[in-house]
């Protein structure tokens, strides 16, 4: 019997220490595009604060049209979508937007915001009016 126990609690420790040596990052993307192709690329980076202090950051590929948003700890790839006005991506399950300084990154199924800023637009110096 003690033999039995011992062999179990074993075998569990063996299938324990095996489970536990798999990579972390359980979906790892090889990059087939060589070094020189990514660096001709046309890649915009801009960062958004929201009202809450949220802060979401925002990759554009122009050259690939793609998006990848990062917010909260979480990357979103997404892809540039033409019939949508001014820049808008999106795919199955989100979408972005950025038009005329409305920043707006939404879930598509239950229609919820999960991020939304204004970007202020930068006031000229007031206008010199010559008097005769």
């Amino acid at each position: 019997m003690k033999k039995k126990v011992l062999f179990l609690t074993l075998c569990i420790y063996g299938l324990t220490i095996t489970a536990c040596k798999h990579s972390t990052k359980e979906n790892e993307t090889i990059a087939t595009k060589s070094p020189a192709e990514i660096a001709n690329d046309s890649i915009t980076k801009a960062t958004f604060v929201d009202d809450f202090g949220d802060q979401m950051e925002v990759v554009l590929n122009h050259t690939q049209n793609t998006a990848k948003v990062f917010l909260n700890g979480k990357t979103y790839d997404i892809k540039k979508v033409d019939e949508l006005p001014e820049y808008t991506a999106a795919n199955e399950e989100y979408q972005y937007s950025n038009i005329r300084g409305n920043i707006t990154f939404l879930k598509k199924d239950v229609d919820m915001v999960l991020f939304h800023s204004k970007q202020n637009k930068k006031e000229n110096s007031p206008t010199k009016m010559a008097s005769y």
